[in-house]
């Protein structure tokens, strides 16, 4: 399903603000998101939330409040190129696409 890998707790924010947004038409704050989820503090909640904007899942409007926007991360053209490369590949191409998939965050299981 997803090409980016996420961590159970990313998922877990994600999902919370997915939800939040789509019920209340604003992205939560991070005390919501941190309350919602049971975190330890505002500063988890910032250091997922800078973590999926780095992996591209998300984005903010610096300077603006409940700003938090999900993006399409899937890059569906681009796992299924790999995936029709790899199996046509030899076994030393097929060793370098499986690293450059692994450095893009891509999954190729799915």
């Amino acid at each position: 399903m997803v090409a980016v890998k996420l961590t159970k707790k990313q998922l877990a924010v994600l999902d919370f603000l997915r939800e939040y947004t789509d019920e209340k038409g604003v992205s939560p704050s991070y005390r919501e998101i941190m309350a919602g989820l049971g975190l330890s503090s505002v500063s988890a909640v910032a250091e997922h939330i800078d973590n999926l904007i780095e992996k591209g899942v998300i984005q903010k409007n610096p300077g603006e409040a409940r700003s938090l926007e999900i993006l399409d991360y899937e890059h569906k053209e681009t796992v299924e190129l790999f995936k029709s490369r790899l199996e046509f590949a030899p076994d030393e191409d097929k060793e370098i696409l499986l690293k450059a998939a692994d450095i893009l965050g891509l999954d190729l299981e799915s």
